[in-house]
């Protein structure tokens, strides 16, 4: 399992992954910039908002291209016949690379976190906010709720590639995934608040009351408001969080190992 793990690391920083993560790092401070100038009074929480959500899209997409390009590529190209030529069971295989993505996104998440901690610490110099943000733990324990959420995204498309047969499946599907997980929390509290009287989406409740036993509720990995607003998030809630993420994570990779232990690859 642990040969699976470290030749996954080597094979994604021998890939041209780390110029992305740097080019992207740049990309996401330069758009924390420009982002803060549009609130004068508020541009250190302005920056920080725009760019953890730029740090999610950023690590959702190099999650979704490292399992595509260490899983679904060698089982397209047949390669992944060599790596089950190892007297070990195939769940190490699938465990392994897993484990080696969840290493690379840790990585990325550390230094674009970083690349943003910089960005925002040099903005609003000699200007004191009403609500001064919070670069400390808080920060990167909202950095590594971020990083929780692609983990439960790479657990999804990996579970994806053990059984598809369409290279691109885990990217299209993954994509649908972290979308609608993110969105679903907001939605169903739209709902429950009555849709401001829109009977036509009120008719949906019942439909997004049962995707939320399948789909889980990615906006729980969410705690950007304790940096931004140095509101401290319910232990509760975040224990439920981080409940769920490991739940759902566990049980893809189960199932993942159990389709890919019987897939024949004749």
């Amino acid at each position: 399992m642990w040969q699976f793990m470290l030749s996954a690391g080597r094979a994604g920083l021998r890939s041209r992954s780390i110029q992305a993560i740097l080019i992207l790092g740049a990309l996401l401070v330069g758009v924390a910039y420009l982002a803060a100038s549009f609130s004068p009074r508020q541009p250190q929480t302005v920056a920080l908002d725009v760019g953890l959500s730029g740090l999610r899209i950023t690590l959702i997409l190099f999650s979704l291209f490292w399992v595509q390009e260490l899983v679904a590529r060698e089982i397209e190209r047949r390669t992944v016949l060599f790596a089950l030529t190892y007297p070990v069971a195939r769940g190490h295989y699938i465990i392994g690379r897993y484990l080696g993505v969840l290493g690379l996104i840790a990585l990325a998440a550390v230094l674009l976190g970083m690349l943003l901690w910089l960005a925002v610490l040099s903005l609003g110099k000699g200007y004191v906010q009403g609500f001064a943000i919070a670069p400390g733990f808080p920060y990167w324990f909202a950095v590594a709720g971020v990083w929780l959420d692609a983990a439960v995204v790479a657990a999804f498309a990996l579970w994806v590639a053990s059984f598809s047969t369409v290279p691109m499946l885990p990217l299209a599907l993954g994509l649908a995934f972290a979308v609608g997980g993110k969105s679903l929390g907001a939605v169903a509290e739209y709902l429950a608040k009555g849709a401001e009287g829109d009977m036509g989406l009120m008719r949906l409740a019942p439909v997004i009351d049962a995707i939320q036993w399948v789909l889980p509720d990615l906006s729980r990995l969410d705690w950007r408001v304790w940096p931004m607003y140095g509101l401290t998030p319910d232990g509760q809630a975040v224990g439920l969080g981080l409940v769920m993420a490991a739940s759902y994570a566990a049980l893809l990779l189960t199932l993942a190992v159990i389709i890919f232990t019987r897939r024949d690859f004749e």
